[in-house]
């Protein structure tokens, strides 16, 4: 098969992964082999080769935002020719207080898609049969593709963040996950302050019904019940701890952060805010959103 390889050195033309023929995956068992019909980007797999997360093999095949039809491996469950969907958790170890406790993102031996395994930038995958999510009829790859990750990891980030109805939310940062999260925040009769510093991201926003949208440096004009920040950037959390009323909650859905300049105790994470982290993703998370 042909495959998007990386081995942390750059091509000679300047690119991190070097398409490749290779064997195709042999298959194992309580695992299906998939033939890929897409496979989306995430911010994860530029961290992955720009080296802001340490290699963990020699080669690997990026990516786990994959959508796939099942080709070997087929069960009662998924049949030949099923259309799936893999996200970043590939698996977990099943054994461990955590996944006992119904916190399977947390699992201390976690397998992911596309860093410990390989993913899905190649013609075929194999990957954990009870880790793959079925596809709606009607939802076409390349729109399914996204939802796989950037659309889970954001609806759980809304639930990290406690939002209820009719709340005042902010979107730091507005990527993919945060335009996903948009219409359901709407759905939920949320008011949404997006601030982000990119002209065409601030366009969308308003496009998409946003209350207020600001540039970076700009602060929502009314104090936020709940904040996601969605930049790997501590600046930006401080930015949103900073825009929180009392008791608020800031959710960081960011798997790489750097330093939070300014960071003041008393000025802003006094009078019970909160600073919560969002972990990966639970197969409950996939089957809700």
């Amino acid at each position: 098969m042909r495959a998007a390889i990386f081995d942390g050195t750059p091509t000679s033309d300047g690119n991190y992964l070097r398409i490749e023929d290779i064997p195709r995956p042999q298959i194992k068992p309580g695992h299906v082999l998939l033939r890929v019909t897409a496979c989306g980007v995430c911010r994860t797999d530029l961290h992955i080769v720009e080296g802001d997360l340490p290699p963990l093999r020699p080669r690997l095949i990026p990516g786990h935002q994959i959508v796939g039809e099942v080709i070997e491996g087929a069960t009662a469950e998924l049949p030949a020719g099923t259309r799936v969907g893999v996200s970043w958790m590939g698996g977990t170890d099943g054994d461990c207080w955590f996944c006992k406790h119904d916190m399977e993102n947390l699992c201390d031996h976690p397998t992911f898609t596309g860093y410990t395994v390989d993913g899905g930038c190649a013609e075929y995958a194999l990957v954990r049969a009870d880790f793959t999510f079925p596809l709606p009829e009607g939802l076409d790859a390349m729109h399914a593709a996204p939802l796989l990750c950037a659309g889970i990891i954001g609806f759980r980030s809304l639930r990290v963040a406690g939002v209820r109805s009719g709340e005042r939310v902010g979107l730091f940062g507005f990527g993919s996950s945060a335009t996903l999260a948009i219409p359901i925040l709407k759905s939920w009769g949320c008011e949404v302050y997006v601030v982000t510093r990119g002209a065409a991201h601030r366009t969308t926003a308003i496009k998409l019904d946003a209350t207020w949208v600001g540039r970076e440096d700009d602060r929502p004009p009314v104090a936020l019940d709940r904040a996601i920040t969605f930049a790997p950037s501590g600046k930006v959390v401080v930015d949103a701890l900073s825009s929180l009323r009392k008791g608020g909650v800031v959710a960081i859905n960011a798997i790489h952060l750097n330093e939070m300049p300014g960071f003041n105790y008393d000025k802003l994470l006094w009078g019970e805010r909160q600073i919560r982290s969002v972990a990966n993703m639970t197969r409950q998370d996939a089957a809700i959103s």
